[in-house]
């Protein structure tokens, strides 16, 4: 028994070790314009449920920092950070607005998976909260 624990647990060990060497973590560059807030509650209500993805500002909790939870985040918040960034808004631009007000309403955004644990409690809206955040997104990004 001790054999099979040092011929599979030590290379393990080693290989998660070696894993937190490859710098592949989430950064957060510079805010560079956020749209024009239709209210303060629809920025509220898209910093707690959108920021953490699709934004400069970032909240990477203690287990984002490890490998390979670090890699899947940063290429989950990088695609994210591409499809829309509060950060770096550049105006209304094609079907946006309806989008983001789609994937709101519908509770597509935030995914499931991202308040399933119960880590990102203040991310995970109420019906009434995700109709407002919709309207405000729909009338903020339309501008």
């Amino acid at each position: 028994m001790k054999k099979w624990v040092l011929a599979i647990g030590l290379p393990l060990i080693a290989t998660f070790v070696l894993m937190q060497l490859v710098p592949y973590r989430v950064s957060n560059p510079p805010v560079k314009h956020e749209p024009t807030w239709n209210s303060p509650r629809t920025r509220e209500l898209a910093v707690r449920a959108c920021y953490d993805c699709h934004s400069n500002e970032v909240v990477t909790p203690w287990y984002g920092k490890v490998a390979p939870v670090s890699w899947w985040l940063a290429k989950h918040v990088g695609d994210g950070r591409a499809s829309l960034n509060f950060s770096d808004w550049r105006g209304p631009g094609g079907e946006g607005a309806q989008e983001a007000a789609q994937t709101a309403r519908d509770g597509s955004m935030p995914p499931s998976y991202y308040t399933w644990l119960g880590l990102h409690r203040t991310a995970k809206l109420s019906p009434a909260e995700r109709n407002d955040l919709a309207n405000g997104l729909l009338a903020s990004l339309s501008r």
